[in-house]
């Protein structure tokens, strides 16, 4: 595969002019500003606008090299292995979780660049998918449609994806089970392992298809049942120094809690980074919609408790129980999750210092991916590289995933919203 050196050469160039001009703001109106503001606040301003002017190029400059290569309908892409350089495709499977991520990055590349030619791509490839709305086998068809139809619809405004939607969180709400509280995550053939309910930290995510839903002339039992599989995740999924488990298994009919255990962590009983990541987007976004403090409360404990965790670059391994070990891989995309999930998360903060805290965290954790550390950029087609999908099976470990790329630009498009929010502010 050949790169355009010399974009990427004037890239480098402007990123460094761009650098210039940020550290001469800082010089010139830094003192002023730090007065008005407080300097923690001043000098990730800045550092703010080179990430996410620089994080929008790398994508959009990444996205031109891939999408030519990626023609197949039938398929998405997946993951570019160690050392490669391409797109991994697999096929859009009613039981592969990860096809709405690819038309959801160019739904949000859409919403960054208004570049007609994005939207036209992103209705290409969510379109292709429109039957997975009856999906009840799996907890996955959240993470399915609401990247790819839940975007178009949004950013999009393409009102013929609403039914679709409403279709699809119907079906993720048939797999609730009332003795439980939970929506059931998988299928037991598929799992084994486990006999009975099975509930798995990653489905938080799922909750905000249902959401929606119940906003836009769903069912608003849909909200409810929303709400209590968040409840119940709170209670029996979290540890006391609030980690979180990854899969529960519980009684169908009592609802009993029967086995904490682990897919994808190292161990049962060890911290998976990828699994806390989801916890903190997931009560992030149900305190959005519920707008009650338990959950904005617990959001922060769980928040606080994976910073308390990172190493100093603020990526961290794929599971926290072994990261002392320098050989051990990391996972971006546990990363690239948080830092979407903080951006928001710092909005709601009524404390100055914990807005501040959130955001600085969020701006350090995109720092790190931006950086040539984690960058795709001449080197393969993805925006992110080093990422652990589930090093416990044996697979996708170092990879870059498709699923980093999505909440790395996310992150860009919620960046881009807080920063337009504080200049109207001003």
């Amino acid at each position: 595969m050949k790169y355009n050196t010399t974009r990427c050469l004037i890239k480098n160039d402007n990123y460094f002019k761009n650098l210039l001009f940020g550290f001469l703001l800082v010089c010139l109106f830094g003192c002023n500003n730090s007065e008005k503001k407080g300097i923690a606040t001043v000098v990730p301003k800045n550092k703010a606008g080179l990430i996410l002017n620089t994080g929008i190029k790398t994508c959009e400059s990444q996205l031109e090299i891939a999408v030519p290569k990626l023609t197949d309908l039938t398929k998405h892409p997946r993951l570019i292995a160690t050392n490669e350089t391409e797109w991994k495709e697999v096929p859009n499977d009613r039981l592969v979780w990860t096809s709405g991520f690819y038309p959801g990055i160019l739904w949000y590349m859409y919403d960054l660049t208004q570049n007609k030619k994005w939207e036209a791509e992103a209705i290409k490839r969510t379109e292709v998918f429109e039957d997975f709305k009856t999906i009840t086998e799996h907890h996955d068809i959240g993470f399915m449609m609401f990247p790819a139809y839940g975007n178009g619809y949004i950013i999009g405004k393409k009102e013929a994806y609403k039914d679709i939607l409403l279709t699809s969180a119907a079906s993720l709400a048939s797999r609730f089970n009332p003795n439980v509280g939970t929506i059931k995550s998988w299928s037991n053939k598929m799992h084994p392992r486990w006999q009975q309910h099975i509930t798995i930290i990653d489905n938080m995510l799922n909750l905000e298809l249902l959401f929606w839903a119940a906003k836009n002339g769903g069912d608003q039992e849909f909200y409810n049942i929303a709400v209590k599989h968040a409840e119940t995740t709170m209670k029996n999924h979290f540890r006391d120094d609030y980690t979180s488990w990854h899969v529960l298994e519980y009684d169908s009919i009592t609802g009993d809690v029967i086995n904490k255990h682990t897919k994808q962590g190292y161990a049962d009983n060890s911290r998976w980074s990828r699994g806390q990541a989801w916890g903190i987007y997931g009560y992030t976004l149900v305190y959005r919609e519920t707008k009650d403090t338990k959950f904005l409360d617990f959001a922060k404990k769980i928040t606080d408790k994976y910073l308390s965790l990172l190493p100093e670059d603020y990526v961290p391994c794929w599971d926290f129980d072994v990261q002392d070990d320098p050989k051990e891989e990391k996972d971006a995309s546990a990363a690239a999750v948080v830092a979407s999930a903080l951006l928001e998360l710092s909005t709601y903060m009524d404390n100055q210092t914990d807005k501040e805290r959130y955001y600085n965290a969020a701006i350090k954790m995109l720092e790190s991916l931006n950086s040539e550390a984690y960058t795709g950029v001449g080197k393969a087609d993805s925006f992110l590289l080093h990422s652990t999908g589930a090093k416990s099976l044996g697979h996708e470990i170092d990879v870059a995933l498709i699923y980093a790329d999505y909440y790395y630009i996310e992150a860009l498009s919620r960046l881009k919203q807080i920063m337009a929010n504080n200049l109207a502010d001003e």
